[in-house]
């Protein structure tokens, strides 16, 4: 059958475009076939995307009537069209949603047995987190480290829960400045790259970072990705031949807006400068454009979702900004940035490194194979707010033009400051992670990094706070509860005490029980919300009620009793001081994974019991109160950084 419709209304799953005739076959043109019982269908299907509501209005001020009578109208109109076929015209303007159509010869959803916001049945099952892959115009610092921890972090954390979970990171390899770094270290620019890249993995692996896969720009698995999705771009309608004229930012390689530009040159009428100071030149070339204004409302419904960006206070600084949106020049002149992957159909011009280096999200977990929507789409996506403009805008644009799904969240942090300034070459206080981890061991830096930074505001890199706050919460407020559970005047056996710590009745054990059994639920909620400097207070918090409870006590003198009454409170005292311990151990877990582990293996506790779960007091298990014995080696959690 074929049916007029008329107008333009876009769906999610649908593309109605004035003056469209549904037919069935012609080798040279595009058709669309469809029928009762494929619309009930369609209409079924539609109803479970997430997007319906959205486009639910339009739908029904498009019909002005109910789906019923719809189909009553359609099936009227059969026996009329049922021999007539009439080709779809071809369009320089047509589009072809992110969501992408249905209606083919072959009716195919990409997104199949869509449920809530999970477009596939792999992707839930799986826990995707990635980190921004780093620029190689220098070597990594401590900014670096904060994002790739923090990233582990969440990612430990999530396993704990019992997820599969999959962790990205790299480096981004191609560009102008890569190349002028290159030169000025007198190396040639594919050995400059896997030289700085090797840096970065040395990073990752001091500081404990579990990933997944490391990917790297410049191997062929990731221009063959990028390739592939330029084609699927182009093919779809959303890249054309354009001319651009603006101000370019040479250091960012991103052309910027007149409203950037703060300041001219007085010696050079097409030089400028933006308020942070970078030099930007004005610039007109031919280029391959995106249509990104095709994805303005697209992108403001994305937004939509309070949860899509973390702290929302990086969402509202988004949304001003799909106001002004124009075509996104995706390509580069050969001649004016050679450093670059090729575009597919004309090696005159280079693409834009933003694009490829956005698809690295793809080529990590296969892409173009199909095995990738295994682990699509991603699940947390940590960026630094300089990038959110590339990630929140860009990047689900171009995934909306593929017909993928945009990232279900992204995590934004601010900056790194050292000593409340910025960090500058020229100033030289950038702070190389791989140096201060010689002051305040990997474990000590980790633990700081993600301890001090809140994702709302810059953090501030002071090597005084540093030690004061290793060495009051590791050394003494953790460390020191340790040493006096084992010490030999307390504790000369040594014996992990499972007695029953809830019969103690004073007040303070009542309270530090308590706070116990709410410390897990609590850091749970601030992990799952990134707030990772909460996880630490929350801890910190009852550790330190622990120690008051241990002093309340007086274990050192109960000890020294021969009444038994004594000794059942010493065992209780000890028991309680060390289930503190256990579980704090266990929620510190994904922060600092190597200290926390070599305590668990002291107090003999099985790998197989480390999971979220076990974080719940032992008193609200069925755990046996069985008695075990420790070795008879000390233990040091954390030893005390001096000046």
């Amino acid at each position: 059958m074929a049916i007029l419709l008329r107008n333009t209304v876009r769906l999610p799953m649908l593309i109605f475009t004035e003056n469209i005739l549904i037919g069935t076959k012609n080798c040279n043109k595009r058709f669309i076939m469809t029928s009762r019982t494929r619309l009930e269908k369609a209409l079924e299907n539609l109803e479970k995307n997430p997007f319906f509501d959205k486009y639910a209005n339009k739908i029904a001020k498009f019909q002005q009537t109910s789906p019923e009578e719809f189909l009553q109208r359609v099936e009227s109109q059969e026996n009329k069209l049922q021999r007539k076929k009439v080709c779809l015209p071809k369009s320089s303007h047509v589009q072809c949603l992110w969501a992408m159509s249905f209606l083919t010869t072959k009716m195919q959803l990409p997104w199949a047995h869509i449920r809530k916001n999970n477009f596939s049945d792999h992707a839930f099952k799986h826990t995707y987190i990635t980190t921004p892959i780093f620029y190689v115009n220098g070597a990594p610092h401590i900014g670096h480290a904060y994002t790739t921890v923090l990233a582990d972090a969440i990612a430990r954390f999530n396993a704990m829960l019992g997820s599969s979970v999959i962790l990205c990171t790299g480096t981004d390899e191609h560009g102008t400045k890569v190349e002028k770094a290159a030169k000025a270290s007198n190396l040639p620019t594919p050995e400059y790259c896997t030289h700085i890249s090797r840096q970065f993995q040395e990073m990752c692996d001091m500081f404990q970072v579990e990933y997944s896969h490391f990917i790297r720009t410049t191997e062929k698995r990731h221009q063959e990705a990028v390739h592939y999705f330029w084609n699927c771009l182009e093919k779809n309608g959303h890249i054309y031949r354009g001319k651009y004229s603006g101000w370019y930012n040479v250091s960012e390689e991103v052309f910027v807006s007149d409203a950037d530009v703060v300041q001219r040159s007085t010696t050079n009428i097409n030089e400028a400068f933006t308020e942070s100071g970078d030099v930007v030149e004005w610039t007109e070339e031919d280029s391959y454009k995106f249509r990104l204004t095709s994805f303005k409302d697209d992108l403001y419904y994305w937004l939509k979702n309070e949860n899509v960006i973390q702290p929302a206070v990086y969402r509202t600084r988004l949304i001003p900004l799909l106001n002004d949106l124009q075509d996104l020049s995706i390509s580069r002149p050969i001649t004016r940035v050679p450093w670059a992957i090729p575009t597919p159909s004309d090696e005159s011009h280079t693409i834009y490194v933003w694009l490829d280096a956005l698809v690295n999200y793809l080529t990590a977990v296969g892409y173009p194979d199909n095995s990738f929507r295994k682990y699509w789409p991603p699940t947390i996506q940590i960026i630094g707010k300089d990038i959110l403009k590339f990630h929140g805008i860009y990047w689900p644009a171009f995934l909306m033009a593929a017909g993928l799904e945009p990232p279900k969240k992204l995590v934004c942090h601010g900056h790194w400051v050292v000593e409340d300034k910025k960090m500058s070459k020229s100033k030289g206080n950038v702070i190389s992670p791989l140096t201060a981890m010689n002051d305040f061991t990997q474990d000590g830096l980790r633990y700081f990094l993600l301890r001090q930074a809140t994702l709302r505001e810059d953090a501030n890199y002071n090597e005084l706070k540093i030690k004061k706050i290793l060495n009051a919460e590791l050394a003494d407020t953790l460390g020191n509860l340790i040493n006096r559970c084992c010490s030999k005047s307390i504790n000369p056996s040594r014996i992990i005490y499972k007695s029953k710590y809830e019969n103690l009745g004073t007040q303070i054990a009542s309270r530090n029980i308590i706070a116990l059994e709410k410390l897990g639920r609590t850091a749970k909620e601030h992990y799952e919300e990134c707030n990772l400097h909460l996880v630490v207070d929350a801890v910190m918090a009852t550790l330190r009620m622990a120690n008051q409870m241990f002093e309340y006590h007086k274990p050192w003198v109960l000890s020294k009793s021969k009444d038994p009454d004594s000794i059942r409170v010493l065992e209780a005292v000890i028991s309680l001081a060390l289930e503190n311990l256990r579980i704090a151990a266990l929620i510190l877990y994904p922060i600092i994974p190597r200290l926390t582990s070599n305590f668990l293996d002291f107090l003999q506790i099985p790998t197989t019991n480390r999971s979220w779960e076990d974080t719940k007091p032992l008193h609200l298990t069925k755990v046996s109160s069985d008695v075990t014995h420790v070795s008879t080696q000390d233990v040091l959690f954390f030893k005390k950084i001096r000046n």
